[in-house]
C-alpha cells in the first residue's frame, strides 16, 4: 500500500475504537468525499473519484469502506480498508450499475450487530453532508441516537506522529523545487498557466500523490482574488504575481508561496513590502513556541499591519495547521483559543488583498513544534522569507 503505513493504520484505528467505547457508541460512520476527503484519508490512506462515502468503524476496532460501485474496485487496490459494501446513498444520481450488489443501512446494521440493538452511532463530518444524503441517512437512523464527534476525531490530527512529519516534510522539499522551476519561468510575456504547469510537473515527476489546493497563479490585479488558480493572462513588466502550490506526499501536504516581481527585480515600493511581510513572517515564526495562545499571536502580528497601514486588506489570519489539508484547524486567528504543543505543523501564511498599489501579496512556508519552538520545514524558503 504506498499511500499509508500498517503501524500508522493500527494505532489509528485503536485510538478511534477506544474513543467509540468511552462514548458508549456502537459504531461510527466517518463521511469523506472528493473534496472533504481528510477524515476518510485518515483512516483510509485512500479517497474517492466522483462519489461520496463513509467509514464504518466498530468499537472493537473493525472497519469497512460504504461507498458506490465505482469507487469500490478502487478501493480494494489502494484502501487500507478492503472490506466494502455499496450504498445507493452514496452513489451517482441515476445512475445504473446492473451487476452491482446494493445494500441499505438497516442490512449494514443487522450485519454488524450480531443480533443486538443499534442504540448510538457516531458521526464525523456532519456539517460536510450534502442535503441530498443527509435525509437518506437520518431516515434510516431515526431509531438510533446520532452524536456528532467530529471535534474529538480532527484532535488526532492535530498531534503529528514521526511518519506525519516525514511525509510533510518530503512535501516540502518537493514545494522547494516546484517554487524554483516556476520562478524561473515568470517573466512578462509568459502565460499565468505556463507558470503554474512547470511547478505542478516537477511535483509529479518527484512522486506528488496530488496537491492541497489548485495552484495558485495570479498576475497585477488577479492577485487580489486571495487564491486566483492560473488563467490565460499575460504577465506584465513591472507588476508582481503571487504564487502558491502545495505538493502532497502519501496525502500529506507541503507548501510555499510568494509575490514576486515579473520583470524579476522589485521596484523599490514593491520591495520595501516585501520586507514588511519577511518581517511578520519572521515574528510570527518566532511567537510559535509550545504553550502560546492563537488569539494572542494574531493580535501581535495585527499590531505590525496597523503600523504599515496593511490592516484594512487583512483577510487572512497569519498562521494555520497543514496536515492532510494545506489549511486545516486548528487556525490560530483572531478569536482562536487554541494552545501550540510539540508535533503541531504550522504555516506562517501571511498576506493581504485589495491593496490600490501592490494588489494582493501572499507569502507561506511551514514548521513544526518541537519542545523549544519552530523548526523550518524548507530552510530554504525559511532564509528566503525571514530576510528583511
Amino acid at each position: 500500500m504506498a499511500n499509508y503505513d500498517q503501524k500508522e493504520h493500527s494505532i489509528r484505528m485503536a485510538k478511534f475504537a477506544a474513543l467509540l467505547k468511552e462514548k458508549a457508541l456502537d459504531f461510527a460512520l466517518v463521511y469523506y468525499d472528493e473534496f472533504n476527503r481528510a477524515n476518510g484519508w485518515y483512516l483510509t490512506g485512500w479517497n474517492p473519484q466522483f462519489e461520496s462515502g463513509a467509514v464504518l468503524v466498530t468499537n472493537e476496532g473493525t472497519a469497512m469502506i460504504l461507498g458506490g460501485p465505482e469507487s469500490e474496485p478502487f478501493a480494494k487496490q489502494d484502501s487500507f480498508v478492503k472490506e466494502t459494501r455499496n450504498l445507493s446513498v452514496f452513489m451517482v444520481p441515476d445512475e445504473e450499475y446492473p451487476n452491482a450488489t446494493i445494500v441499505d443501512f438497516p442490512m449494514i446494521f443487522k450485519e454488524i450487530s450480531a443480533g443486538k440493538t443499534i442504540k448510538r452511532v457516531g458521526i464525523v463530518g456532519m456539517e460536510q453532508i450534502p442535503i441530498g444524503v443527509y435525509h437518506p441517512i437520518m431516515d434510516s437512523f431515526k431509531n438510533v441516537e446520532l452524536i456528532d464527534i467530529t471535534v474529538d476525531f480532527l484532535k488526532f490530527r492535530f498531534i503529528k506522529s514521526q511518519w506525519e512529519l516525514e511525509q510533510i516534510r518530503e512535501g516540502f522539499r518537493l514545494a522547494d523545487a516546484c517554487y524554483d522551476a516556476m520562478k524561473a519561468v515568470i517573466a512578462p510575456g509568459v502565460h499565468e498557466y505556463e507558470v503554474a504547469a512547470v511547478g505542478e510537473a516537477v511535483a509529479r515527476k518527484m512522486g506528488a500523490s496530488g496537491f492541497g489546493f489548485k495552484t495558485i497563479v495570479g498576475s497585477g490585479p488577479r492577485s487580489d482574488a486571495v487564491v486566483p488558480t492560473a488563467l490565460d493572462r499575460v504577465m506584465q513588466p513591472d507588476e508582481l504575481v503571487m504564487i502558491g502550490i502545495s505538493p502532497q506526499i502519501r496525502g500529506y501536504c507541503g507548501c510555499v508561496g510568494d509575490s514576486l516581481p515579473v520583470s524579476g527585480n522589485y521596484s523599490p515600493e514593491q520591495g520595501e513590502m516585501h520586507k514588511r511581510l519577511c518581517e511578520a513572517l519572521y515574528h510570527t515564526r518566532e511567537l510559535l513556541k509550545p504553550g502560546a495562545v492563537g488569539r494572542e499571536i494574531h493580535a501581535k502580528i495585527r499590531k505590525l499591519f496597523e503600523e504599515w497601514g496593511y490592516l484594512k486588506y487583512l483577510i487572512c489570519p497569519f498562521a494555520h495547521t497543514i496536515g492532510l489539508n494545506e489549511a486545516e484547524t486548528p487556525f490560530f486567528g483572531p478569536n482562536s483559543y487554541d494552545v501550540i504543543v510539540p508535533n503541531m505543523t504550522i504555516c506562517v501564511d501571511v498576506s493581504f488583498f485589495g491593496h490600490p498599489l501592490f494588489h494582493g501579496a501572499r507569502i507561506e512556508t511551514g514548521y513544526y513544534i518541537d519542545e523549544k519552538g519552530p523548526v523550518p520545514f524548507s530552510s530554504q524558503m525559511d532564509k528566503l522569507l525571514t530576510k528583511f
